[in-house]
């Protein structure tokens, strides 16, 4: 077995905690294999992923991690490079340095300062993946820039308003107990998600109440009975109505949104044969935009605090949870009707219903690619959840035309779900629209 030692000046302007990790590493070359498949950007891309949602990060939680990374990655990657706009700050760099140490130490300093716990994995992937770029001036150089670009965003986040330790709930304004209020769902009954989350500084956005969605739909209304009578019948776990296609795809949209599409970028990237910066530039986009989408849909979630279908279709599906009496409340409008025993196909997550969450990072990521590809038609794989497959996997793809038809599927796809009225989606896909637009506008763009 032969190890190789790796070294890099001293940064003295960095806090010890992060110098300590890269001045003096060794790796043993044989472990070779664990680097995922890739250019540097992909690589790493794919190793923050796995970072992220395997220390149990909830989806719109871990998108502001992964908007940490691609930011870091992006910045070190543009400072070299020239091309595009730095993300909030100009990095001087010898352009003849190494980008893929740049995106190394950048990546790697950045996650190992999010995830400590998982330092030891992390330090054997910045290790192997520093020995196979030649032993040089350029490398060093790049290393610096990566470590520069690192501590940046890291002191730039630093009191964003993200709440430690992962996963934890926060309290939020609550409204006085009444039809249309939500409460917590069966099966689990969870305490609420991450509330705190649409308190989050976001990336871009000037705060999270940039773009105001209409409010849900008042209760005595005709809208009100067309929504709830439609997801009455098409979203329940017994429907007779809905088809099979529709069962297929409201489950190929329970994948992980972090991974199904840091994948699509990353395939993206293979497909198109682009280069470390327009790789680094796609995966910027897609994670950083789609945190500000997250970041603004949850403010509004519990702002609106709007009850889920189950609550409002089966009012005994409640349980004592602090948020109203059990059972829960009927809506007041004789023109519904309520189901004891309705359940949703897909179980509800446990935040408030509108606007749609997923689609308001769908549509983002859909802005997102019509910009990259500077097209609307954007003919795109993406990768889901095959039911015949093991839990979590990504084994289904599904071909899109066009962003607009994205958009509708993911409509239609949490409405099937039994999960969001299909106003609610809407409203969640024009925030989102609204968002990556807002912010495309203001980053990413070319310096010349």
């Amino acid at each position: 077995m032969r190890c190789v030692l790796t070294h890099c000046r001293l940064l003295s302007w960095l806090p010890r905690s992060i110098v300590a990790v890269s001045v003096l590493t060794t790796t043993c070359l044989d472990a070779r294999a664990a680097l995922p498949p890739g250019n540097a950007v992909q690589q790493w891309n794919q190793i923050a992923e796995d970072t992220v949602v395997s220390a149990g990060t909830f989806q719109n939680e871990g998108l502001v991690y992964m908007a940490y990374v691609s930011a870091a990655v992006y910045n070190a990657v543009t400072a070299i490079d020239g091309s595009y706009e730095t993300y909030h700050f100009d990095i001087v760099a010898d352009p003849r340095a190494s980008i893929e140490a740049a995106v190394v130490e950048a990546a790697y300093l950045t996650l190992r300062h999010h995830f400590p716990a998982q330092a030891a994995s992390l330090d054997a992937l910045h290790g192997e993946a520093l020995a196979l770029i030649p032993e040089d001036g350029a490398k060093d150089h790049g290393r610096a820039i990566g470590a520069a670009a690192a501590q940046a965003i890291v002191v730039l986040r630093a009191d964003d308003g993200r709440i430690t330790p992962i996963g934890v709930t926060s309290a939020f304004p609550t409204k006085e107990p009444g039809p249309g209020v939500w409460r917590l769902t069966p099966p689990a009954f969870a305490a609420p998600q991450t509330p705190w989350v649409g308190q989050v500084q976001p990336f871009l956005l000037s705060n999270p109440r940039q773009f105001r969605p209409a409010s849900p739909p008042p209760l005595a209304g005709q809208r009100w009975v067309k929504e709830f009578e439609e997801i009455r019948w098409l979203g329940s776990a017994t429907s007779s109505v809905r088809s099979a296609d529709e069962t297929a795809v409201a489950r190929f949209w329970t994948a992980n949104v972090i991974r199904q599409y840091n994948r699509l970028g990353r395939e993206l990237s293979t497909a198109r044969s682009l280069s470390l910066l327009q790789t680094a530039r796609l995966l910027a986009m897609i994670n950083v935009v789609g945190a500000d989408a997250q970041i603004a849909v949850m403010h509004w979630k519990y702002e609106f605090l709007f009850w889920r279908p189950v609550t409002a279709v089966d009012p005994s599906s409640v349980v004592t949870d602090g948020f109203g009496p059990v059972p829960g409340f009927d809506d007041g409008n004789d023109r519904t009707i309520e189901e004891f025993g309705w359940r949703p196909l897909i179980a509800t997550p446990n935040h408030p219903e509108y606007p749609g969450a997923h689609g308001s990072i769908t549509s983002a990521v859909a802005e997102v690619l019509t910009e990259f590809l500077g097209t609307e038609q954007i003919e795109i794989d993406i990768r889901g959840f095959d039911p015949g497959g093991p839990p979590g996997n990504l084994n289904a793809t599904r071909h899109f035309v066009s962003s607009d038809e994205l958009r509708d599927e993911i409509v239609g796809a949490r409405l099937w779900a039994g999960l969001h009225y299909r106003g609610s989606s809407e409203a969640g896909v024009d925030l989102g629209r609204r968002v990556a637009h807002y912010d495309l506008n203001h980053a990413f763009g070319p310096t010349r």
